[in-house]
């Protein structure tokens, strides 16, 4: 079974997640919450005031490495890592340091790659395989290739 869950906000998908992952048998992590949110919000337009304003920025709960810290051995997690600079090294750390059995890595290094674009390129990085490289190919083919990437390593983890 699969089941879409619509949430507003970073708590609140931190919320679900941890309602649904302890019933689940794989997470497929791909929503890129921010890292950060407003340390205050206002139900009000905040007027303008002479001088610069500054917004305070508060870190959003990793849902990707809580879930990591209680995920059982008969779980399947996958993460997904967007970086700039270093990106295997980066994502390589990810992997390991939110306990996830692979990270599905976007960069940004590809002409057609990643956000704004119908096409993508990426790497999978896991705990039981090489690091597995994909051409720039559509989105949808990414995806089946990511859901081919699990099923081999359902039947790995079962040799």
């Amino acid at each position: 079974n699969i089941k879409r869950i619509d949430v507003q906000t970073a708590d609140q998908m931190y919320e679900t997640c941890h309602t649904y992952f302890p019933n689940t048998d794989i997470a497929i992590m791909a929503a890129a919450v921010a890292d950060y949110k407003p340390a205050q919000t206002h139900q009000q337009k905040i007027k303008k005031s002479e001088g610069n304003s500054q917004i305070e920025l508060a870190a959003n709960k990793d849902i990707l490495k809580s879930l990591g810290k209680i995920k059982t051995d008969k779980q399947l997690l996958i993460g997904f890592a967007l970086e700039t600079n270093d990106a295997i090294a980066h994502a390589q750390q990810k992997l390991e340091a939110k306990r996830c059995d692979a990270i599905v890595l976007n960069t940004l290094e590809d002409k057609g790659a990643g956000f704004g674009h119908d096409t993508n390129k990426v790497y999978i990085l896991s705990t039981k395989a090489e690091i597995q490289s994909y051409a720039l190919q559509s989105k949808q083919n990414t995806a089946k290739d990511i859901c081919n990437f699990i099923a081999t390593y359902l039947v790995k983890d079962k040799d």
